[in-house]
């Protein structure tokens, strides 16, 4: 099972489960912790192979991942903890757990808020993928993460995001990194599936301005689907929790109490 961290809230029943992107953890979250939980019960998760959650002797046998699978994991821990359902806020690639889970089990989904959301790859990130996975065997990863997170985050006021990134996937192991480094064979179909279906449960995307990658494809998207909003961050790039904690805080908190209201 997992990694997670449970902090309760003594009169709020209400649940808010953060999901990290690959290479992170849930310390990512540092920055929402103590707002968040002065609120709501919170539920901090390590998605497999990352943060805490030690890779299994049966995962070393299990040698392709999928979107269904990880998901799965995530309500294993609900179904744990008795949660029945809860807020969820992701950021990156965690987006894409959370809406595949409310597609599975939307029940279990009272609200997604989606920081640095991926609902699509443009051809320069498809492209970066597939250098991925063709140079995976001759390049060390973590050189191949370094990479990545400078093209995804380039800018200079998007330096602690991709430190902090890179710090958290010195602790992956590399056979861990290449599994994850494979999802990307399933993703553009099940992105796809997501631009073109929307799921009636209230989704908040929060998406820094200078996300050049993937900013274009949400706006597309919250034009289109009704049960959608899009609040775009100044002066921050792909990973706007941390670059700009307060206005996400702020802005993912009212959207909950309103819901709430």
């Amino acid at each position: 099972m997992l990694n997670y961290y449970l902090y309760h809230h003594s009169e709020n029943a209400t649940w808010v489960t953060f999901v990290h992107g690959a290479g992170g953890s849930s310390s990512i979250w540092f920055k929402q912790l103590r707002a968040f939980r002065k609120c709501y019960n919170i539920l901090l998760l390590d998605l497999r192979g990352h943060g805490n959650s030690k890779p299994l002797l049966k995962d070393s046998f299990d040698s392709k991942y999928t979107f269904d699978t990880i998901t799965a994991d995530i309500v294993e821990v609900l179904d744990k903890e008795n949660i029945i359902s809860s807020h969820f806020v992701g950021i990156s690639l965690g987006t894409i757990l959370i809406r595949n889970l409310a597609e599975k089990h939307p029940h279990r989904v009272d609200s997604m808020i989606m920081g640095g959301a991926i609902m699509k790859l443009n051809l320069r990130s498809q492209v970066l993928m597939r250098l991925g996975v063709v140079f995976k065997s001759v390049i060390p990863y973590m050189f191949l993460y370094k990479f990545f997170a400078f093209v995804i985050m380039p800018k200079k006021n998007h330096k602690q995001s991709r430190l902090l990134f890179v710090n958290e996937a010195k602790k992956i192991y590399q056979k861990e990194f290449l599994r994850w480094l494979r999802l990307t064979s399933e993703i553009n179909p099940l992105l796809r599936f997501f631009r073109d279906k929307e799921i009636k449960i209230p989704t908040l995307y929060i998406m820094g301005e200078e996300d050049y990658l993937f900013l274009p494809s949400i706006q597309k998207v919250v034009a289109l689907h009704e049960f959608s909003n899009l609040l775009v961050v100044k002066d921050s790039g792909h990973v706007v929790n941390v670059e700009q904690p307060e206005t996400f805080n702020k802005k993912a908190l009212h959207f909950i109490h309103d819901l709430k209201s």
